[in-house]
């Protein structure tokens, strides 16, 4: 791949005897920090960075999105970062080619910014699963922590619904039916507000944030819709 937005590869270092081929060495591009390190640092952002970061991993993300290709582990420390605050997405050892016909697995993304979909055991889902992801790093540059830190995959579905709220039937239609008795069993979360929950957080990037944050991943925005907004 080549784009500004996605690190750039180098080098390719095979192993001196075919022999002997149990390691590739890969050479990327050198940048300086990633997006997790500027986030637990004391770095001031202001809203100048917040649209400059989020432009360029959307920009990135439709030029993989176009190749048919997703991402599948978006996160901070998978997005680098340079003196300029230039930025690119990096580490594709979970990405894959996205095709409608094939069963793709669920365990994917780390737990922190996995969108329901996979969380409740879907194995059809879409590129609207790494845009769920950048909602929570967009989220996580504003508060400057994680959106949803669950602490094992029970207490992620929860935090999840505490926040969003119970899903309709309609939005779950896509869930396995196992996952869907169990939300059916939980109490019934009535969600919370996100300008009350984020004061500090401006409106606007509220709303975006909540087009990037919905249960069901067919109302979920595409990042093209995102970098117009």
């Amino acid at each position: 791949m080549a784009h500004e937005n996605v690190v750039a590869i180098r080098d390719v270092i095979p192993p001196p005897q075919r022999e002997c081929f149990n390691d590739v060495y890969i050479v990327y591009e050198l940048m300086d920090t990633d997006l997790h390190q500027l986030i637990c640092c004391n770095q001031k952002f202001n809203e100048e960075h917040y649209q400059y970061f989020i432009y360029q991993i959307l920009r990135g993300l439709k030029y993989i999105h176009t190749a048919n290709v997703l991402h599948r582990d978006l996160k901070p420390s998978n997005l680098l970062v340079n003196e300029n605050c230039d930025l690119k997405i990096c580490d594709f050892g979970l990405g894959r080619v996205n095709t409608e016909s094939d069963f793709m697995t669920e365990y994917v993304i780390t737990r922190w910014y996995r969108p329901p979909e996979l969380l409740l055991y879907s194995s059809q889902y879409s590129a609207a699963i790494d845009m769920w992801s950048v909602g929570c790093i967009f989220m996580e540059l504003f508060i400057r922590k994680p959106l949803f830190p669950g602490r094992d995959h029970l207490h992620q579905v929860r935090l999840l619904l505490e926040l969003l709220g119970t899903p309709s039937e309609a939005e779950m239609e896509y869930v396995n039916e196992n996952a869907k008795r169990y939300i059916q069993q939980l109490p019934n979360y009535p969600g919370q507000s996100f300008s009350e929950k984020f004061p500090n957080v401006h409106p606007l990037a509220i709303d975006l944030a909540q087009k990037m944050l919905t249960f069901d991943p067919k109302q979920r925005i595409t990042g093209e819709f995102v970098a117009k907004e």
